[in-house]
Parts: structure tokens; C-alpha cells; sequence
């Protein structure tokens, strides 16, 4: 008897399993309530109500985005029911859900693809009707003739029935040519609309474990990849005595298949695409190469630059050291779509598909850098064939024999005595022997009597100069420290480039300068240890095809100094520029800005604040009124040879001219060649009233001119090297 009630029992069981298995999920509709907007991708947040019974309870929710990532589905709100699964799914058989106006223009493409067939179906009958007409000419036969008039009367039909067809067939082609080309027209619409053929649609299957009877008020979040945002910025300038107009505008777009219709929108400027693994660095160990060896060992560079979908046109100047690279391959990556710099290293392309542009030439780098702006210039690093390999910390780099690295050094700067005690190999010390007196931090280990460039500080990864950190640090909370390291000479440059040569500071504090408060715009910006996000304060409906949304997030009155500047040795046009100090305020990301100057459209720009500097420079365009030429003087073209030794003069002289009603304020920047050769020397040189930095070569002058006045800038300098060797003159 116990063993037959086991049975049943267990009978029972299954037989409860098996229904619950083979019940399908109720189908449920979930409503858009919010989206996150990041730099690539999306996070969307719906809701809906469902009622769980005690037990195993299936839902269905569709009509979703076929691109979903199915790692990424969350489920809240589930009071206390349980998840047992969840499952991702696309249902190929459900319709697309078009707007009015694609299912308007689909209907009348149908209508007119309808009547095309019919005329063709017109047109054959016609054709028939002729070959019939044609192949029946002929009248009687051998044996029966048949009198005058009733030829007449043949001949008349034929003609007249012939003439019908024909004016009929070539009726119908012009009827056809005019829909055909309306159909045209409409699948062009169609293309810039974005409206495809696709029919598939994601649905999330969720089943839960209740406990009881009770509604549900879920909320359901997942990551789409089809949609993003890029900044654009409007530049505003008055006159060069008024501060800068800056408008922040996001540009939106989105593929999901899905409208987002009146919906909560929210800018993030993270990425969920970054790949967030720390590198890992292991021991580089020397061995003999080939002459032909290449170091590939790259370290990846923090562009950060970000696609821009709307990009077509692309134009830029490609360059290396010495200047412009003329015969340059660009090409958009993982396509056939490339052209070549003109003598002035410049190039225009075309883009239509590709997200990545490459740049290369014989015996230089290869450079990738994202399609993020209509303007993208490219400098590219020589490529040697490395005969020796010398260890720069973190990494390895091509050397000529017998070329040592620079010797560290050591700087002395003014900073709060936050750092006091905090980080090893920092020395603090009053220099005033008072209470609050100035401070000097030295990176021990390191040092440069004649030096002046201060080291880098890196607070929560943004960096600041010394010039201004004493203002930043200052508004950390000490108790906000969570640790504090410093880095030295190689390790310091192998990460964070030339800017570190003097060493870093890096802090990282336990909560960052989160703040939150409303933009000129009244969105809510919220600042967070990494990102920036922006809460949008009105509804937004975008539609599923890839076209630009813009909206206003932010308005600054940026204070700006005004400056002309001019390269004559790359460029002889003079740009004037605006200087913006504290720009990290501003939480701007690399982006486009259309210029606007005196009331005018003047242009567009480039804002890239990932630049280590104290002042943002943003260059607003050309003054024609400024002229500028620069030569190479003829009485230093000389050669001569001492022994196996070749000497050569070089002497070059800019003269610049004032054509404007107003003084300028002009900075002009030149070089002197720095040799990275024992055997390449550089002599005799002669800046005059030049301030010269001997590191990197460079001369500037600041050149104060009146109305109509010219000034005239000289400088020379003497090469020595083997005379059977060639030096890039």
C-alpha cells in the first residue's frame, strides 16, 4: 500500500512537471521608461507589471532588439520571487514595426512596383499583337486572287492597327520610365532613412520561482550595441577682447529596430565597449637579431577618439617630422577605399562604410586612428630597422649604436604639503622656514640643475600641471587619499609620454570630485569618478534609423587669451588661436567645433583636451591679412669637406607683415635640428632674439607688430657628418 501511494505520488509529480514544462510563457508587453546614451552602445530600461502564482511562472517579452547582449539582462523588482532562467531570443517571424511615414512610402512603392508589372504585361500583349499582325501579311493565296478594294482595305487596318500598337508600346514605356523613377526616388528615401528588410525582433524568455501570489513591478535593463552619441561643439568668438561662446551639443543616433518614443534620456561619457583589463608587462629579455628585425611592440594608444557614423568626407594633412608627406597611403581599414597626400601631404577621401582609417608609408609606422571628425590629420613615426634594442622600462625602442638615454632629472615646484609623508621618493621641504611659506617637492633620484619643465600629476587619472595643481589638490579632502605613487624618468615616459620626463605624481582618491548640478541648459550633469553622465531634462523620441538627434547639454562663457601663431617651417598661414586655462572643468571630450567668429561661420576645428597641457588651445581659423615668408638664405648655401667630415651651412630669415587696421599679438615657432646620431653634428648655432629650448630644437619668438609694420627673423646653424653618408635635410 506505501509502495503504490510512493507511486502515485511520484506519478503526480511528473505529471505537474510535465504541464508546467509544456505551458507556454504568457506573452507580456514591456514600456520604455529610460535610456542610457554612452560613447558606443546603449543601456535600456524598461518596465512592466506581471502577476506570479506559487511556483514555476514562464514570461515572454517581445518586440525588443535583436541586438541585445545577453550577458547584460538585468531583472529587478522581483520582491520575493526568484529567477530560475533567463534566456535571449530572436522571433524571425514577427513584423517590422515601421513608423506612418515608412509604412506610407512602402505602400506607395508597392503600388507603383504593382503598376510597372502591369505595363509590362500591357506592353508583351502589344508585342504579341504585332508579331501576329506581321506574320499574317500576307493576302489570298495561289489560287484565289482578290480584287483592289479589299487590299485597300487590308493595307488600311494593318496601318492603322500597327500605329495603335506601336504609339501604345512607347505610351507604356514613358508611363514605365516615369514609375521607375518615382521607384528610384523612393528607395534612395528609403536608403536615407536607414529602412531595411529586417524582420526579426529579440524576445527575453524569464521564468521565476514564486512563493506566493503577487504582482510584480519588474524593471529590465540590457546593453544594445547599435546606437551612441559624439560631441559637437559651436565656438563663439565676439571679438579678441571677449571671453569664448562654447556650446556642448550631443549627437545621437540609433539602429536598435526599435523607436525610442518620448522617452528619459541620460548621456553617459563611458564606453561599456573599452576593454577594462589591465595590461600585463613580463620581463623583455635581449637576444641577437637579423639586420631586418622590426619592433612591433607597440604600446596601444589612448586615442580615445570615437566613431562618428556621419562622417563622408574626411580631409587632413598627413606629416612626419620633418614636414609634409607627400605620396602617403590612406586608406579606410578593411576596404579598398583609399588615396594618396599631394605634394603638401593633403588628401581627401570619400567614406562610405569602415570605421577606421590607415595611414602608411615606405619606411614609416603605420598609424590607425578611428573616423571621428570631417578634419583628421597624421603624423607618422620613422620605422628603423633595428640593430640594437635598448630597455626603456616598460617597453623597448629602436636605438642608433652608441645613443644613451637622456639623463632623469630632478625639479623642484611649489605644492600643498598634502603629499607630505604620503609617497615614497618625494622629498618636501619649506623653503621659507615658515608656517605656510612656499613648498619645494623633489622626485629624489633625479637630477638637473638647469631644468625648469615641472613633472606631471595625474589626479584620478586627469592630468594637471604644477602651475595649477597647488589650486586642485587643495580642494581634495586629505581623508579623500586613498594612495598616492610616484613614478620616475623611463617608467614615467614609457607610460605617459614626453610630458613625464620629469616624473609623475599620481593620486587617486576614495570617492573622486563627484558633484552633481544643473548645466546652463537645466540638465542635471553628474561628475563621477570616471564618467560624466548628463540627465536630459525633456522627453526625447528617436527613431530606429541611424539619423543625428542633436541636443544642447551644456553653455560656457569660457574666458579665452587671444593669440596669432604661425609654423612658417610646416605652414605659412597665420592661425589665430584661443587659450583656455582650467579647461578640465569643463568635462569636454574630443569632438568637432564650428567656428564662429565676428558673427560668421568661419570654419571648423578640432577640441582634443586629452592633451597634457595647463591651457586648451583651439584654433579659430586663417587671417589672410597676416602675411608671412620665410626663406632660406642663398649665402649660406655652402658645402665644404675637412677630411672624410661634409659641413654644411644653413641660414634661413621670416619676414612678417602687419596688413591689419589693429597690433597683433603674433607667436611664431621655428626649429633648429636635433641630431640622434654621434656621428650627425649640429654647430654655431645662432638663434639671436629667439628663446630656444636645445631638448627639442624649437625657437619662438612673440612678435608685438603695429598697423602696417613688418618685422624680420633670423637664425642659422652649421651640420657636420660623414660626406658618404645623406642626412634628411
Amino acid at each position: 500500500m506505501k509502495r503504490t501511494t510512493l507511486l502515485l505520488a511520484l506519478c503526480l509529480m511528473s505529471y505537474a512537471f510535465a504541464k508546467a514544462s509544456s505551458t507556454p510563457p504568457q506573452t507580456k508587453s514591456t514600456n520604455l521608461s529610460k535610456v542610457t546614451v554612452y560613447l558606443s552602445g546603449a543601456q535600456i530600461e524598461r518596465t512592466t507589471e506581471v502577476m506570479v502564482m506559487e511556483g514555476t511562472n514562464s514570461f515572454l517579452f517581445d518586440n525588443l532588439s535583436n541586438d541585445i547582449d545577453e550577458s547584460s539582462i538585468q531583472i529587478s523588482g522581483l520582491k520575493d520571487a526568484s529567477i530560475l532562467s533567463i534566456n535571449f531570443g530572436i522571433n524571425y517571424l514577427t513584423e517590422q514595426l515601421n513608423t506612418k511615414k515608412v509604412d506610407s512610402l512602402r505602400s506607395l512603392k508597392t503600388k507603383l512596383e504593382t503598376d510597372i508589372l502591369k505595363l509590362n504585361s500591357l506592353m508583351s500583349g502589344l508585342h504579341k499583337e504585332e508579331e501576329v499582325i506581321t506574320s499574317n501579311q500576307r493576302l489570298g493565296s495561289n489560287t484565289t486572287e482578290i480584287d483592289l478594294a479589299k487590299i485597300k482595305e487590308l493595307s488600311t487596318y494593318y496601318r492603322k492597327r500597327v500605329t495603335e500598337i506601336k504609339n501604345g508600346i512607347l505610351d507604356a514605356e514613358i508611363e514605365k520610365t516615369t514609375l521607375q523613377r518615382r521607384v528610384n526616388d523612393l528607395t534612395k528615401q528609403f536608403n536615407e532613412l536607414n529602412v531595411t528588410e529586417e524582420k526579426s525582433k529579440g524576445q527575453i524568455t524569464l521564468k521565476l520561482n514564486g512563493e506566493q501570489q503577487e504582482t510584480l513591478n519588474l524593471k529590465i535593463t540590457y546593453n544594445v550595441s547599435e546606437a551612441g552619441w559624439y560631441p559637437e561643439y559651436d565656438l563663439k568668438a565676439i571679438a579678441t577682447d571677449a571671453p569664448l561662446q562654447l556650446s556642448y551639443k550631443a549627437h545621437l543616433y540609433q539602429k536598435t529596430g526599435i523607436e525610442w518614443d518620448d522617452v528619459n534620456l541620460v548621456l553617459s561619457t563611458g564606453d561599456p565597449n573599452t576593454n577594462n583589463l589591465k595590461p600585463t608587462i613580463d620581463t623583455k629579455y635581449l637576444r641577437f637579431v637579423n639586420r631586418n628585425y622590426r619592433n612591433n611592440s607597440n604600446a596601444t594608444k589612448a586615442y580615445n577618439y570615437k566613431y562618428n557614423p556621419t562622417i563622408k568626407t574626411i580631409t587632413g594633412i598627413v606629416t612626419e617630422d620633418n614636414g609634409p608627406l607627400p605620396g602617403a597611403n590612406v586608406i579606410v581599414k578593411g576596404t579598398t577605399n583609399g588615396t594618396q597626400t599631394d605634394f603638401d601631404g593633403k588628401y581627401t577621401l570619400q567614406v562610405n562604410e569602415g570605421e577606421t582609417l590607415a595611414f602608411s608609408f615606405v619606411g614609416f609606422k603605420t598609424k590607425e586612428i578611428p573616423i571621428h571628425a570631417s578634419i583628421i590629420n597624421a603624423n607618422l613615426e620613422i620605422d628603423n630597422a633595428l640593430e640594437e634594442v635598448v630597455i626603456t622600462a616598460y617597453g623597448t625602442s629602436g636605438s642608433l649604436r652608441g645613443q644613451s638615454p637622456k639623463p632623469a632629472k630632478k625639479e623642484d615646484y611649489t605644492l600643498n604639503d598634502i603629499l607630505s609623508g604620503k609617497a615614497s621618493g618625494v622629498a618636501i621641504n619649506n623653503t621659507s622656514g615658515l608656517a605656510g611659506g612656499s613648498t619645494n617637492v623633489v622626485i629624489r633620484g633625479y637630477s638637473s640643475i638647469n631644468s625648469s619643465n615641472p613633472p606631471l600629476f595625474i589626479i584620478d587619472g586627469i592630468p594637471y600641471s604644477s602651475q595649477k595643481s597647488i589650486r586642485e589638490i587643495n580642494e581634495i579632502d586629505a581623508s579623500n587619499i586613498k594612495n598616492i605613487d610616484v613614478l620616475k624618468g623611463l617608467s614615467a615616459t614609457s607610460i605617459y609620454g614626453a610630458k613625464a620626463r620629469n616624473g609623475v605624481v599620481i593620486i587617486k582618491t576614495k570617492n573622486g570630485f563627484e558633484s552633481s548640478k544643473l548645466t546652463a541648459t537645466g540638465d542635471t550633469k553628474t561628475e563621477g569618478i570616471t564618467t560624466t553622465t548628463f540627465e536630459i531634462n525633456k522627453k526625447y523620441s528617436i527613431d530606429s534609423d541611424g539619423d543625428v538627434t542633436v541636443i544642447e547639454i551644456d553653455k560656457f562663457e569660457v574666458p579665452a587669451t587671444y593669440e596669432y601663431f604661425v609654423a612658417p617651417a610646416i605652414n605659412e598661414n597665420v592661425f589665430l588661436t584661443a587659450s583656455i586655462k582650467d579647461w578640465v572643468r569643463y568635462s569636454l571630450l574630443p569632438g568637432e567645433a564650428n567656428i564662429y567668429f565676428e558673427g560668421s561661420f568661419s570654419g571648423k576645428t578640432y577640441i582634443n583636451p586629452l592633451e597634457t597641457t595647463e591651457e586648451l588651445s583651439v584654433s579659430l581659423g586663417v587671417d589672410p591679412n597676416i602675411v608671412v615668408k620665410r626663406k632660406q638664405l642663398d649665402n649660406f648655401k655652402s658645402t665644404s669637406f675637412i677630411g672624410s667630415q661634409r659641413i654644411v651651412d644653413m641660414a634661413y630669415s621670416t619676414t612678417v607683415r602687419n596688413n591689419k587696421n589693429t597690433p597683433i599679438n603674433l607667436k611664431m615657432v621655428d626649429r633648429v635640428p636635433v641630431s640622434q646620431n654621434k656621428e650627425i653634428k649640429v654647430d654655431d648655432i645662432e638663434t639671436a632674439d629667439a628663446a630656444y629650448d636645445k631638448d627639442t630644437g624649437l625657437l619662438e619668438w612673440t612678435i608685438n607688430l603695429a598697423p602696417s609694420d613688418s618685422s624680420k627673423k633670423e637664425f642659422s646653424y652649421e651640420l657636420k657628418y660623414p660626406k658618404h653618408k645623406r642626412v634628411n635635410l
